[in-house]
């Protein structure tokens, strides 16, 4: 049978359990992306927890990349130093740590000197939101992802993770409800996926064969004329082909209604918990590299059957370790109840209010404690 806890590699990356902190947007960095101390505690947090494998929140590799304020970037050397100091605590603390390249396409928060981009041109009341990218936008763009790959590893990071879900820029070339492109990056999936292929191919041109590079995908968009099931199982292929050394499986867009990709409200049973089951089955029928599984975990019991039934490889969780960075440790230590975390989503709110990522209820929680401990 095998276990959440047994030691497994990924190309060379030793993991010490099965469990992954999936990519969460943490709002720590400054302005312009460099990390600052916040997100190095945070981040050191996570290590202590005993989580297997932590990737890092989605960093933007151009200045028109970036999805949100704060978040960390790496779209310059200048930013390596920052970005060391991350990896350092957490190899201090045993961890293993993946730094996620991503661009926000479409939903660039936009500044008067950075356009942003898509697959296709975007209005919103009749006002242009984001410009289709030409040509040279998109070899700019493949570029930036091998520029930031190659800063990961002069950083220090023990692998890369490319960002190609929830409706940000690859998942917009992706997904025909987003692209309508007629060209060579339009139309069909072979199309649609091209640029991500040739992100893939730049960034391992750049740092080797011997260097971990993954990529998260969404089972289906949720949404009209959405990727489908079937053509990401196709795209799973093309990526195995190409020498791709893991993908993590998630779902859904910000668009996408009650089936956004951190669904709200604690599953009503442990079989909910499961969000891309059937997504993955097929997957697992047909892919042989690892599979990383993310979705609404959040009990023990769960993850073990999905790791040790084969349904994954690895389980990746986002919000139960916002509210508890030490869940894994406390699984590990023998108390599996479940996690804490009610999926309230109200750790996202405290983004648009200019405030660190955090568990709000947790937070009201400690402050109560500690008004009561002063009585």
């Amino acid at each position: 049978m095998t276990g959440l806890f047994e030691k497994t590699t990924i190309n060379g990356m030793n993991l010490k359990n099965r469990f992954v902190r999936s990519a969460t947007y943490e709002a720590m960095a400054e302005p312009d992306g460099t990390v600052k101390d916040q997100l190095c505690s945070y981040m050191e947090e996570l290590s202590r927890g005993e989580v297997g494998l932590i990737i890092t929140g989605h960093s933007h590799v151009a200045r028109e990349a970036q999805a949100g304020p704060r978040q960390m970037g790496i779209y310059s050397d200048a930013m390596i130093d920052g970005l060391k100091r991350i990896t350092s605590v957490v190899h201090e603390n045993g961890g293993v740590i993946a730094v996620q390249l991503g661009h926000a396409g479409q939903h660039g928060i936009g500044k008067e000197e950075y356009t942003a981009l898509g697959p296709s041109d975007v209005f919103e009341a009749g006002a242009k939101k984001a410009s289709a990218m030409t040509a040279d936008d998109i070899k700019r763009t493949v570029i930036a992802f091998g520029d930031a790959a190659e800063r990961a590893v002069k950083s220090g990071f023990d692998g890369t993770q490319i960002h190609a879900a929830h409706g940000y820029l690859l998942s917009q070339f992706l997904s025909p409800h987003y692209n309508k492109r007629s060209d060579s990056y339009g139309g069909n999936l072979e199309n649609r996926a091209r640029l991500l292929l040739e992100v893939y191919k730049e960034i391992r041109q750049r740092v080797g064969k011997s260097f971990p590079v993954m990529t998260k995908i969404n089972s289906e968009d949720f949404l009209e004329n959405g990727i489908t099931v079937k053509e990401t199982i196709e795209l799973a292929h093309m990526l195995e082909d190409r020498g791709m050394d893991a993908i993590e499986m998630s779902g859904g867009t910000f668009e996408s209604g009650k089936l956004i990709p951190s669904r709200v409200g604690t599953s009503k049973s442990e079989e909910r918990e499961v969000y891309y089951r059937k997504a993955a089955e097929t997957f697992k029928k047909e892919i042989r590299i690892p599979l990383i599984l993310v979705g609404g975990f959040l009990s023990f019991n769960v993850v073990q059957d999905v790791v040790a039934s084969g349904l994954a490889d690895y389980v990746a969780l986002s919000r139960p370790l916002i509210r508890e960075p030490n869940l894994i440790s406390r699984w590990a230590d023998g108390d599996r109840t479940k996690a804490a975390c009610i999926s309230c989503n109200k750790c996202f709110s405290t983004l648009s209010k200019k405030e660190a990522l955090h568990c709000v209820i947790e937070k009201k929680k400690n402050e109560k404690k500690i008004v009561s401990d002063s009585l």
